[in-house]
């Protein structure tokens, strides 16, 4: 960091910020929205190229395994590239895959196609992530990073099967290029290389022991949170309640979980980090442990919601937590792929549990003293920070 603010920030570093936090919300919305959307997509990809439903369970866990997999380049050019030069090419890439895809029809040149693009938007996730760390107020921007990606989702649920009626799966594609085509400005954004080096100069020690918590915290908390959800489909049959009940439930559920992510936001860093994460874990837990013992309509309507408020409304303050302790992007990097190892161990966890036992108590249970651990995790982990009104400043009349 090449200076610490003691002051109200200057006015004319405000308009870069402001570039910076709508190039991270846009991009980080943008590169999942195929998998946001899944549900929607599959139906169609069944529907229009004929594949079976395990053929369209390996595209999607082929696109989220490659978004997982650019995390490791990521650790050699984050410190030799310029961000800016690295985003560029990575929505170019998107773009281009993107396009190809819509106009294929093989499933194994769609299947290389789709990862192609996931690739490039792992790298642009990493870009965003890392970025916000480098921002004033990183629980507001970690907040909008959260937001964007369920807003996007939730859109592309409600009006993709109209189009898929009208335009085919080809739609989705061409609307995926569109916005990446509409982004491309906001990758001058980005740090360059000269404000990269003025903060790697300035970058204090990252203390290893909160960093290593603060991970651990993340990873804790995305097995729980996702061996949980998985299964709370489940959770209402077994209680007695249709699936139609239930879906119209969970997709209220997603609405609170907009509305968990814009509270983060609004809160941001006004104070208090540590209470909010304190509140937001313990409801979480709460909510996890209104599930036990076959919930009726009232109390299973509540724990969802409550769970999925809970979820997106916590994340933004622990990933903020993390961003304090190192804004090389090394870090936040790291966390980008336990995220995704995360919520593949969750419901791997979750499906033993449930095959070892006659009912959800252990899963359940399992998933509550998980939880309960990344609260303690991510509380030591804040030992390491210096609070999040640290950010680099925006050097003016920056090169790439």
């Amino acid at each position: 960091m090449s200076s610490i603010p003691t002051s109200p920030p200057d006015p004319l570093a405000a308009t870069p910020q402001r570039r910076l936090v709508l190039a991270i919300v846009a991009c980080a919305a943008i590169t999942p929205a195929i998998l946001m959307a899944a549900p929607a997509i599959a139906a169609q990809l069944i529907s229009q190229l004929g594949l079976a439903p395990s053929q369209v369970g390996n595209l999607f866990s082929a696109e989220l395994g490659a978004m997982s997999l650019a995390t490791l380049p990521a650790y050699w050019w984050l410190p030799r590239f310029s961000w800016r030069r690295v985003a560029l090419v990575a929505s170019l890439v998107f773009i281009v895959g993107n396009i190809a895809s819509s106009m294929m029809q093989d499933y194994g040149t769609l299947m290389a196609l789709r990862m192609l693009s996931a690739f490039a938007g792992g790298s642009l996730m990493v870009l965003c992530i890392s970025s916000a760390a480098l921002t004033a107020n990183k629980d507001r921007v970690y907040g909008l990073w959260v937001m964007g990606q369920l807003v996007i989702g939730a859109i592309g649920l409600a009006v993709l099967p109209a189009l898929f009626e009208r335009f085919g799966l080809a739609v989705v594609y061409w609307l995926l290029a569109g916005l990446m085509a509409a982004c491309l400005p906001l990758t001058r954004a980005f740090p360059g290389r000269r404000r990269q080096r003025a903060i790697a100069a300035d970058r204090p020690p990252v203390p290893r022991l909160e960093a290593t918590l603060g991970i651990l915290a993340v990873l804790t908390f995305y097995i729980g949170l996702s061996g949980v959800w998985t299964f709370i489909g489940s959770i209402a049959s077994d209680s007695g309640l249709s699936a139609q009940t239930s879906g119209e439930i969970l997709a209220a559920a997603t609405v609170m979980g907009i509305l968990g992510a814009a509270g983060a936001t609004l809160i941001g860093a006004r104070g208090g980090r540590r209470l909010w994460l304190v509140v937001g874990y313990a409801l979480m837990i709460a909510a996890v442990a209104l599930l036990l013992e076959g919930p009726a309509l009232v109390r299973f309507t509540l724990a969802a919601l409550a769970f999925k408020f809970t979820w997106t409304f916590v994340l933004p303050f622990v990933l903020a937590t993390l961003a304090d302790l190192d804004t090389s992007g090394r870090l936040m990097n790291t966390t980008n792929l336990v995220i995704g190892g995360g919520l593949a161990i969750g419901p791997a966890l979750a499906g033993r549990a449930l095959e070892s036992s006659s009912g959800f108590e252990l899963l359940l249970g399992g998933a509550a003293a998980i939880v309960t651990l990344s609260l303690v995790l991510v509380m030591i982990a804040q030992r390491g920070t210096t609070g999040s009104s640290r950010s680099p400043s925006t050097p003016s009349g920056e090169t790439p």
